[in-house]
C-alpha cells in the first residue's frame, strides 16, 4: 500500500495501525498508474547524494587527522605554559631566596658585632677586676683613684651598650607569603579554555548587517536584601558560560545572573560601580569611583579579587588582550593588567562626561567612545587619532556602547529612549533596534548575547532589564 497523505509506504498492519484516518491509501499497483517515475533521474540523484555523503566522510575522517595533530599540538602548548609558569615561580623563588639570605646576612653580620663588643667589654672589665683587686691591701691612693675612674667609665659604657641593645629571646625572621598569589591560582578553573576549530575561528560577518528584533521580553533583577527599590543597570557582560553580570549602580552591588536572568549570586563593592567588561572566562572587571575591582565566579559565586586605584576618576571600561581602555569622563587611557598607564590616548576637557563609555572592535583596530553631554559617537583609532564623529537625533546623550563578535555597533541614547546600531566607521546610523514605543526608558547599556543571540539593555531607575530576541 502506499499512503499519499504521508508519503509513505505501508503494509496492511501498518494502513490498520498508523493510516486508519489517511484518505489517501492506496494498492502499490494503482498508485504506479498515476505516477511518473524518470529511473534515470532517481538513479542521479542517488548517485550524487552517494558522492556527497563520500566527500562528506573523506572531510571528516580528515578532520579526525586534524584534531588529533592539533590536540598534539595544543598539548605541547599547554606543557609550554606549564614550563613558562614554572620559570615564573622560580623567578619569584629566586628573589624571595636571594631576600632571605641578604637579610640573614646582615641580621648574623649585626649579631657577631654584638659578640664582639661584648668580648670587649667583658675582657677590658676583668682586666680592671683584676687590677682593683690588686690594690686592695695597698695604700697608694693615686692608683686607686685611677683605678676606680677607669672602672666606672667602663662600666657606664657597658651599662649605655646594654640599654641600647636590649636583649631579643630570640632572633629569628619570619616569611609573610604572597597570598595573592595561591588565591589567584585558587579562582583558576583551567590553564585556558580548549575551543573547537568552528569556535575559535573569527567570526566572518558583515559588521554593517543589521540586525532585525523578533520580540522584547522583560525582567525583574533583584533580591529581597536591596536597599533602594530600583537600580540602574549600568554595565552587561555575557560570559561564555552563558550567564550574565550585571552592575547595580543604585545598590552599589554586581550581580551573576543565569540563563533565565535570575538572580544566581550577588557581591556588593566599596561604591557605585559603573561599567564592567569581561577579561577571562571566568573574571570581569568593573569600574568605581576611582578603582577597578576584579571580580571572578567560583563555584557559581561571586567573588571579589585584586583591586587597582588609579589616579583620576573611572567610568568606562573595555578589555582586548591584555590591555584596559579606561575613561575618565574627559579622557581615554591605555592601561596594562597591572594598572600601569601605557597612554593617555584622547581628551576633551571642554565640558563633563565627554568621554564616558567605550568600546573595541574585535579586531583591536577602533575604539568607539559616547561623548554623553555633547551628544556624539566617536570612533578612534587605537593610537587615539579622531576617525569619525556621529550626531543624530535618535543618539541624545548617548551612554552605553558595545561591539558584537562581528562587529556591530550598538548605542544606547538615554534621553532618546533608544538603542540604535551604526555603521562600523561610526558615520551613520543603520537601525533603531528599540525605543520609547517599545516601552524602552533611559537605556544605560546594551551588550549582544552571542550564545542566545539576543540583546541586553540595561535602564536607569527601573526594577528590569530588556531582552530582545533577534531574528
Amino acid at each position: 500500500m502506499f499512503c499519499q497523505d504521508h508519503s509513505q509506504l505501508c503494509c496492511t498492519d501498518c494502513v490498520l495501525l498508523n493510516h486508519r484516518q489517511c484518505t489517501n491509501v492506496a494498492l502499490i499497483s494503482e498508485s504506479a498508474k498515476n505516477l511518473s517515475m524518470d529511473m534515470r533521474q532517481l538513479s542521479n540523484n542517488l548517485q550524487t547524494i552517494v558522492d556527497e555523503l563520500n566527500k562528506f566522510k573523506s572531510k571528516q575522517e580528515a578532520s579526525i587527522q586534524s584534531v588529533e595533530v592539533s590536540c598534539n599540538a595544543k598539548l605541547q602548548e599547554i606543557q609550554d605554559m606549564r614550563k613558562k609558569l614554572n620559570a615564573a615561580l622560580d623567578v619569584l623563588e629566586h628573589t624571595s631566596l636571594k631576600e632571605l639570605d641578604e637579610n640573614r646576612t646582615t641580621m648574623i653580620t649585626s649579631l657577631k658585632k654584638d659578640v664582639e663588643n661584648c668580648s670587649r667589654l667583658k675582657d677590658d672589665l676583668q682586666k680592671l677586676s683584676e687590677a682593683v683587686n690588686g690594690l686592695c691591701d695597698k695604700s697608694k691612693k693615686e692608683l686607686e683613684f685611677i683605678a676606680s675612674r677607669k672602672c666606672l667609665d667602663k662600666i657606664q659604657e657597658s651599662e649605655s651598650y646594654l640599654k641600647e641593645n636590649r636583649v631579643n629571646v630570640q632572633s629569628s625572621m619570619i616569611f609573610k607569603a604572597n597570598t595573592d598569589i595561591e588565591l589567584y591560582l585558587s579562582k583558576q578553573s583551567s590553564l585556558g579554555r580548549i575551543l573547537d576549530s568552528m569556535q575559535s575561528l573569527p567570526v566572518k560577518m558583515n559588521p554593517d548587517q543589521v540586525l532585525t528584533v523578533k520580540r522584547i521580553l522583560e525582567y525583574t533583577v533583584s533580591i529581597p536584601s536591596d536597599t533602594s527599590q530600583s537600580f540602574s543597570i549600568y554595565g552587561i557582560c555575557i560570559m561564555p558560560s552563558d550567564q550574565v553580570i550585571v552592575t547595580d549602580f543604585l545598590n552599589q552591588k554586581v550581580m551573576l545572573l543565569n540563563q533565565q536572568y535570575k538572580v544566581l549570586s550577588h557581591c556588593h563593592v566599596s561604591g557605585s560601580p559603573w561599567d564592567i567588561c569581561q577579561i577571562t572566562s571566568s573574571e570581569v572587571a568593573v569600574t568605581f569611583s576611582t578603582d577597578v575591582q576584579f571580580i571572578s565566579i567560583n563555584n557559581g559565586n561571586l567573588v571579589s579579587g585584586r583591586k587597582i586605584s588609579l589616579q583620576h576618576v573611572v567610568y568606562g571600561i573595555a578589555h582586548h588582550k591584555g590591555e584596559l581602555y579606561i575613561t575618565s569622563g574627559t579622557a581615554l587611557y591605555h592601561y596594562n593588567m597591572t594598572g600601569t598607564l601605557v597612554k593617555k590616548l584622547f581628551e576633551d576637557a571642554g565640558d563633563l562626561y565627554t568621554v564616558f563609555y567605550c568600546a573595541v572592535s574585535p579586531a583591536g583596530d577602533k575604539i568607539y567612545v559616547t561623548n554623553y553631554t555633547q551628544h556624539k559617537l566617536l570612533t578612534l583609532a587605537t593610537d587615539g587619532t579622531l576617525i569619525s564623529t556621529l550626531e543624530h537625533p535618535e543618539l541624545q546623550y548617548p551612554r552605553g556602547v558595545h561591539v558584537t563578535p562581528a562587529g556591530q555597533v550598538l548605542v544606547c541614547g538615554y534621553t532618546s529612549n533608544t538603542v540604535i546600531q551604526v555603521d562600523h566607521e561610526g558615520k551613520k546610523k543603520l537601525a533603531t533596534l528599540a525605543s520609547q514605543r517599545d516601552g524602552l526608558s533611559q537605556p544605560a547599556s546594551v551588550c549582544y548575547n552571542t550564545n542566545t543571540h539576543q540583546l541586553i539593555v540595561g535602564l536607569y531607575n527601573n526594577t528590569k532589564i530588556f531582552v530582545m530576541d533577534l531574528q
